[in-house]
């Protein structure tokens, strides 16, 4: 009986872990793209990585206080690690094309993000329950340079 218990919950875990790993594929190499005419906004981040390769990619575009932020909540996010060593990034907003400076987001200002744009318990386990998320800030970098005059 013990037997034919585990061997149950091996095939149910095997057939999860294999839902999660074609809809991660599926989702985010086929319908992300779409997602901007169901109303969810998007951008298109471009990532420089060590060997100067650049990598466009679609994401959901969070707007708080007047900022832009991506979030890293699947498991791939290569993009993320790119964005840590090479904060010098591109943005497409609405067909518009800028520098920005990808900031990491902590503490107060990742609670408000994270609050704006919360990952229910379904969409979780949809994604097989990735590790905790992480949030960029997007700044213009044109503003940054400013910034960084001034001080």
């Amino acid at each position: 009986m013990r037997i034919k218990l585990l061997k149950i919950v091996g095939i149910i875990a095997a057939i999860y872990i294999t839902f999660v790993v074609l809809l991660e594929a599926v989702f985010l190499g086929y319908y992300q793209p779409k997602l901007e005419s169901s109303g969810i906004p998007m951008l298109v981040l471009t990532t420089t990585d060590e060997t100067g390769e650049s990598t466009p990619r679609r994401l959901a575009r969070i707007e708080v206080d007047g900022k832009v932020y991506v979030s890293a909540h699947h498991w791939p996010r290569g993009w993320y690690q790119e964005a840590l060593k090479n904060p010098q990034v591109k943005l497409e907003i609405d067909g518009v094309t800028a520098d920005y400076i990808g900031v990491p987001v902590e503490g107060e200002e990742f609670q408000n993000v994270a609050t704006e744009f919360p990952l229910p318990f379904g969409v979780r386990f949809l994604m097989g329950f990735p590790p905790e998320r992480d949030v960029l800030r997007l700044d213009p970098a044109t503003s940054t340079a400013r910034r960084a005059e001034a001080e």
